[in-house]
């Protein structure tokens, strides 16, 4: 049995656009800004400390337009 690939093309919209290039950039700020966290917390303490995108969300307003899961994931 030969193995199949299947190609599909979006055309998204340009209010989609945005959406998804701030989504994308959102969950690189706050993955840049976990991994400090976390590379710090590591240097002060030798554990990882628990860290969310939740804590950020009071010094970048600008994360609460994108959809949480989004950020989590």
């Amino acid at each position: 049995m030969a193995n199949k690939a299947i190609k599909y093309r979006v055309y998204p919209t340009t209010e989609q656009e945005v959406m998804f290039a701030k989504t994308f950039g959102c969950c690189r700020k706050v993955w840049n800004l976990m991994l400090s966290d976390k590379i710090d917390g590591y240097k002060a303490t030798g554990k990882f400390p628990t860290v969310t995108p939740a804590k950020y969300k009071n010094d970048y307003h600008y994360l609460r337009e994108v959809d949480s899961l989004a950020l989590a994931n």
